[in-house]
This record gives C-alpha cells, structure tokens and sequence, in this order.
C-alpha cells in the first residue's frame, strides 16, 4: 500500500509529459508565413545540408555545431553572392566540397528560406509558456 501513492503521483507526471508534448507539437500556426511551405528546390538544398553533415559546424536557428557560423540570416547580411563564394571555394577552416552547380543553387536557396523564415539571434523576442516565440511589442 505505501508504493500506491509514489506510483500514482508517477502516473500523474508521465500523463501531464505527454499532455503537454502533444499541444506543443500539435498547435496550429497562426500565421501566413509560418503555414506556407518551401519550394522544392530547397528542399533538395535541405539534402545536401544534410548529407554533407552541415550542421556539425554550422548552425541554423542557433542550433548545431559552433566551428562555423550561423546561417539564419546569411542571405540577407551578406548576400548570395558571399555564400556562393564560401560554399564554392571554402575557406581556411571550412573544406571545399566538390559541389556541382545545381546542389550549390539548392543550398543558397535553402538559405534563402531559412533567412526569410527566421532571425537570430532572437534577443528581441518573448518566450511563451508552451515554447515558441513572438516578437516583444517596441514602445
């Protein structure tokens, strides 16, 4: 009888986990730019990031690897023709991959809407209780 209350109050807080999993993971995205979907270009740009283990150095949204920098707002900081540059020849710390034209397109497209789509790093943003993000109102 005393395991009977340790296991409900178990029960209890493995129920509210997946409760509150599941409304995180299923909410609705209110807005126009959240809901629309990417082209398919980028997607194959999404590909090569990932088959080319991009993220272990680079970082997208502030998540990934810190050898290289992140690539949220590449595209509008510094341009396409920059990224083209750096993805083509490489650098002293980053390798030069042996990319063809079409895969170096796709991932400057994939770029570009991950640039579109986010910026970082969100120190102008509130954090919701259910843990997304909104921009704070400037007075």
């Amino acid at each position: 009888m005393k395991l009977a209350y340790p296991i409900k109050v178990l029960l209890f807080l493995v129920l509210t986990y997946f409760i509150y999993s599941f409304a995180v993971y299923n909410q609705v995205m209110h807005t126009k730019k959240a809901r629309r979907t990417i082209s398919a270009l980028a997607i194959e740009g999404k590909d090569v990031f990932q088959d080319n283990n991009c993220i272990a150095c680079h970082q997208l949204y502030g998540l990934g690897g810190y050898l290289g920098p992140d690539l949220t707002n590449t595209i509008s900081e510094n341009g396409e023709e920059y990224a083209e540059a750096f993805i083509r020849n490489g650098s002293n710390r980053m390798p030069k991959f042996d990319l063809s034209d079409d895969e170096i397109n796709a991932l400057i497209e994939l770029l570009k809407e991950v640039d579109s789509s986010g910026e970082f790093p969100i120190l102008d943003f509130d954090v919701n209780w259910d843990g997304t993000i909104e921009k704070k109102n400037k007075k």
